[in-house]
């Protein structure tokens, strides 16, 4: 079963985010069993042509490449899945009309308004009928909720045709509310209820970025019924295990 189809079957899927541009970073990340990894091009000094690499590295470990891109843009949505994305996250999705914008930079014509490019994607033009089959069969769409706006409108945006899925951003939700960090103030908890809440009537995965890398704060998302799961990023994983371990070590020592 592909990523699409569990997303529409609103089943458990997980993945997590890169953000330090090495093949190797996405190697180790793919023994961890991962279904999917998202390449952040919005908030880290990535590239196109590093996330072209990124994306061949992600695919060749059987794992679905998918990319957070900069903005909600016709041009680097267009680009990022020329050069082989399996699909785009996009960020500050507020209205249905956002959420169209996205489908229509994505999704060639009738469907959309995206431009013909032959690339990576259609195996430089060899295969382009089968990779437009693939744009309305596979290509993901993850409506990125983190604004309070995105919040009050959040059963037009699911309910746009072509959108795939949500996740939450929870630090820009937070800072939009003017509590940028305080994930446990009531009425940022009352504003992702909100969204998990439409979700569930809806039948709609939803989403959440789970940025500490300790599994239980994972499980506790998969417990409120999240299906599409960022679960920490690169950096995290790196500095939290050597952190911890240097602790425990000096503990040792001071007893």
């Amino acid at each position: 079963m592909n990523l699409k189809d569990k997303l529409q079957k609103n089943i458990l899927t997980i993945g997590s985010w890169i953000t330090i541009p090495h093949p190797s970073i996405v190697e180790i990340m793919a023994t961890a069993n991962f279904e999917w990894l998202c390449i952040d091009m919005e908030h880290t000094a990535i590239d196109l042509k590093e996330a072209e690499i990124l994306i061949s590295t992600i695919q060749a470990n059987g794992i679905k490449a998918l990319v957070r891109v900069s903005k909600n843009e016709e041009v680097i949505i267009k680009r990022v899945l020329d050069i082989g994305a399996d699909g785009v996250i996009v960020p500050m999705i507020n209205s249905a009309n956002d959420a169209k914008m996205a489908i229509d930079f994505a999704k060639y014509p009738p469907t959309g308004k995206r431009g013909v490019g032959l690339y990576r994607a259609s195996k430089y033009g060899t295969a382009f009928n089968e990779y437009k089959e693939f744009v309305e069969k596979e290509l993901v769409i993850i409506a990125q909720i983190e604004h309070i706006k995105a919040v009050e409108n959040i059963e037009d945006i699911i309910t746009t045709d072509g959108i795939d899925g949500t996740i939450i951003g929870p630090y820009d939700l937070s800072a939009s509310m003017g509590h940028a960090g305080e994930f446990e103030r009531g009425d940022v908890k009352e504003a992702i209820k909100k969204v998990e809440l439409a979700c569930k009537k809806h039948n709609k995965p939803y989403g959440f970025h789970v940025i500490s890398s300790d599994p239980k704060e994972l499980q506790r998302k998969i417990d409120e019924g999240c299906t599409f799961l960022a679960y920490s990023l690169d950096f995290f994983f790196l500095g939290d295990r050597a952190r911890d371990g240097m602790k425990k070590i000096a503990e040792g020592l001071n007893r």
